[in-house]
């Protein structure tokens, strides 16, 4: 009989429960408690021998910046160098601490059910105020993606159920028929005592091709479930799954002329569940179409430095789904000649510069480690031999060892903006809005367990500026802007998703 996928979630969020939280979190809390506290106070609040450290602070506010503090001390103010006593994962691990609180940021809290008020009246930043206006509600607390059609409408995945259409007026339609199937046995799952999300088969993101309006082609990208299907799935009594890409046209409520585009070997197809998947998808303007699979192998580090493995990977495409001839592997038999880039934990973001010609990722890190990433093609961006953030066990992220993979840390493209604290950092756009001038070319960025949205301006692979403009609003999913210039961002929650605009200060 075959095991049901609740039990191998809760398996697996029982051993992730006893590796992680159990350890590193409360062991950085108890260094710093210890070691910490009697100067800086156990609030951060500061004593009469110690500065607080919340607010500015005089030495920087950068990981690397604190990791050098606790590291090097301060001989005239009476701090030790704690290099002498502690190690550098311990230091890195406190570091991490402090500056997760300063934050707010808690790894013990997914923020599904905080409360979720749009605010009123104008919402000020530095170089544009604008209103969040809502556009629908009523979609299921677990969306993955909306994409935005020439005529008005918006597409939106939820990620257990299939796919729905919001019209200019806000409705939202009935699932459209006859897509991939979607699989709902698994919502939320309690991880060392708090709910997020597991399952497999899920659906991701989906985006109309370039030419829809010639074509009416739609591509999805979805993780693709079968039972007793390879050798995995019947050792352990499972389904198993991996992401496949397919394309198909709307019509008459009805998704029909389904072509698969890409899909891996069924030997590949594995037990690890679809928050790990990535799902992203980003058109160039040569005709390729790039998509991410993450860590969807049999755990969170083998194969992803393997050209013969699908995921840990970014993925290039024609349009039709054949090998562009200047892929990185086109024309080797012994690997996926689809990849492009290798190295990658959980893509959550994906998207073309269409004005400079280069592709952009956003990644989840471990605990600490996300990353804004400038992808390059046959770049390694070094998951599992290397991360600037931790293991949730408090070691460092270095499995090269275990794997028998040498290398040196040049071999590894580096983040063009790390993101430590995590806010776990989700999908983005690369603004071309009309409507905000100022914020053309920079990047909006959303994020999960921190609820903000961040303006990221990159100039010549470097971060130039960085802007919270909305802070602790809700999860956010994902972020799209239409022909018109609007910018929408769809939100997460356990009581109901729904898609809201940013609307400029002045416009209707």
């Amino acid at each position: 009989m075959f095991r049901s996928l609740i039990a191998l979630a809760s398996v697996f969020a029982m051993m992730v429960s006893k590796l992680s939280f159990s350890q590193g979190v409360p062991d950085s809390i108890a260094l710093y408690n210890e070691n910490c506290a009697v100067c800086h106070g156990a609030n951060f609040e500061g004593a009469p021998q110690g500065v607080p450290l919340l607010g500015d602070l005089r030495y920087g506010d950068s990981m690397a910046d604190i990791v050098n503090s606790i590291s090097s001390g301060n001989q005239r103010a009476g701090m030790p160098a704690w290099q002498d006593s502690l190690s550098h994962a311990q230091i890195r691990n406190v570091a991490l601490y402090i500056l997760e609180s300063r934050a707010n940021v808690s790894y013990r809290d997914f923020n599904h059910k905080q409360p979720l008020e749009i605010p009123e009246g104008i919402v000020e930043t530095e170089l544009h105020n604008f209103r969040i206006e809502t556009v629908a509600t009523g979609l299921d607390a677990l969306p993955f993606s909306i994409t935005a059609l020439p005529d008005g409408r918006l597409l939106v995945t939820e990620k257990k159920y299939g796919v729905r259409i919001i019209g200019p007026d806000g409705a939202v339609s009935n699932h459209i028929e006859g897509t991939p199937r979607a699989y709902a046995d698994i919502s939320m799952v309690t991880l060392n005592g708090l709910g997020n999300e597991r399952g497999l088969g899920w659906l991701f993101d989906i985006a109309p091709h370039p030419d829809y309006g010639n074509n009416g082609w739609i591509y999805l990208l979805h993780g693709d479930r079968c039972e007793d299907c390879n050798a995995l799935s019947r050792r352990a009594e499972s389904a198993v799954s991996m992401n496949r890409l397919v394309r198909g046209r709307i019509a008459d409520g009805r998704w029909v002329d389904e072509e698969v585009i890409w899909q891996a070997d069924l030997e590949h197809y594995g037990t690890m569940i679809d928050v790990a998947a990535g799902g992203r998808i980003a058109f160039d303007n040569n005709g390729h179409l790039y998509f991410s699979v993450g860590m969807k192998g049999r755990n969170n580090f083998l194969g992803i430095q393997d050209l013969s493995t699908p995921w840990g990977k970014i993925h290039r495409v024609n349009y039709d789904g054949s090998i562009p001839a200047e892929n990185p592997y086109a024309g080797r038999d012994d690997v996926y000649q689809s990849i492009y880039t290798i190295g990658h934990r959980s893509p959550q973001g994906l998207e073309y510069d269409h004005q400079n010609g280069e592709l952009w990722g956003t990644e989840h890190g471990p605990r600490g480690g996300d990353e804004v990433n400038h992808l390059i093609p046959a770049a390694n961006y070094g998951w599992p031999l290397y991360s600037l953030g931790m293991n949730y066990n408090g070691s460092p992220v270095d499995f090269g060892e275990r794997l028998g993979i040498a290398y040196e840390l040049s071999d590894i493209q580096q983040p063009v903006v790390d993101l430590t604290p995590s806010p776990a950092v989700s999908s983005f756009v690369i603004s071309e809005s009309d409507q905000f001038p100022q914020w053309r070319g920079n990047f909006l960025v959303g994020s999960l367990k921190a609820r903000s949205l961040y303006r990221l301006k990159i100039e010549n692979n470097r971060l130039v500026e960085r802007e919270t403009l909305l802070e602790g609003l809700a999860r956010i999913r994902d972020i799209e802007q239409d022909a018109n210039g609007n910018i929408f961002l769809l939100l997460e929650h356990s009581e109901g998703a729904r898609v809201v605009r940013l609307v400029a200060e002045g416009s209707e």
